[in-house]
């Protein structure tokens, strides 16, 4: 599936392309069956972002004890003159744009001269974000041509245009919610898809202090603990099944052997959950967990063994006083 619609905003063209085909409810329903009745019993991460659940990570983002976000805005903001320097006249593509917040950071840090030659390709699996995204960015840039992309990143990476050199961006620490596996595979097609001249700007979340990386993901006012238990709320009305989440407390805890948080939901009781699509109801013990999510964390040279296995050459590693998180610069 590949259509494009044209979408006016403040007077600008903005091009969307869907490079997506939704799956089934049957395909939906029976990946979330798979995860529950295994062993260990899992939920695939991408159920966290319904409507409640991208609101309460918006809000993580802004807590305390969460610092990545705040970090690595931070690193942007230090070094986005040496970093926008290489930036004119190219396409920007940042993968998983989520919001606009990073990539402003470095729009700002452009004379608006040198912002024409720019076209900004947002990739993400949420088209209200792209749009919202565009919106703001036009009224703020609108010397800057944007060409929103409704795609996965791990799945369309050779349908992102490649008309001029590229500035490929993927902030957040979003690699680290990939297993290792996962992690060598999308870096070895990305630096296959890159061309000589084509760059990449990455974060990675660092490998710290066990309590700071714990308090993290366990914040006092307990939004994480929300966040994590709004996922059963999602897969029951997926599945019509009756998960109380209040009947479950949320665990996060770093491991050390794999270097990443994972985050679990531990049953407080025996508990029978009942779905039409079951065949029979499943029983979860008390103690028994749901595993939710994993996020890894990295050191500078896991980067540069990384940047070798795709075929990059690690140029500049940007970090801040502590060397909590780190935006790696790479080059094809």
């Amino acid at each position: 599936m590949n259509n494009t619609d044209i979408i006016i905003t403040y007077e600008k063209q903005i091009t969307l392309s869907n490079c997506i085909s939704p799956p089934s409810s049957k395909e939906t329903v029976a990946e979330i069956i798979k995860g529950i009745t295994s062993t260990p019993r899992y939920i695939p991460t991408r159920f966290f972002y319904d409507g409640t659940g991208s609101a309460l990570f918006e809000k993580i983002t802004g807590l305390p004890e969460y610092y990545p976000t705040r970090t690595e805005k931070g690193i942007l903001k230090e070094n986005a003159p040496v970093i926008a320097g290489n930036l004119a006249d190219t396409d920007i593509v940042e993968l998983g744009s989520g919001d606009c917040s990073k990539i402003s950071i470095l729009f700002d840090a452009i004379p608006s001269e040198r912002r024409t030659g720019i076209c900004y390709i947002p990739v993400d699996v949420s088209r209200s974000a792209i749009l919202k995204s565009a919106e703001t960015l036009s009224r703020k840039y609108p010397e800057i041509s944007i060409h929103g992309m409704l795609a996965d990143f791990l799945k369309h990476l050779s349908n992102i245009p490649s008309k001029k050199r590229r500035v490929f961006c993927f902030f957040g620490s979003t690699i680290g919610n990939l297993d290792p596996a996962q992690t060598s595979h999308f870096l070895l097609n990305l630096g296959i898809l890159m061309r000589k001249g084509d760059q990449l700007l990455l974060g990675f979340d660092m490998v710290k202090d066990i309590v700071v990386l714990e308090n993290a993901y366990n914040d006092t006012l307990g939004v994480t603990a929300a966040f994590n238990r709004n996922i059963l709320r999602v897969v029951s009305n997926l599945i019509s099944a009756d998960f109380d989440p209040e009947h479950f407390d949320h665990v996060a805890f770093y491991n050390s052997r794999e270097s990443r948080i994972e985050m679990h939901l531990k049953a407080l009781k025996d508990l029978e959950v009942e779905s039409p699509f079951l065949s029979s109801g499943i029983t979860i013990r008390k103690g028994e967990t749901v595993h939710t999510e994993n996020s890894y964390k990295f050191t500078r040279p896991r980067i540069s063994v990384l940047a070798d296995e795709a075929g990059l050459r690690l140029d500049k590693v940007f970090t801040d006083d502590n060397h909590w998180f780190s935006v790696a610069h790479f080059r094809k």
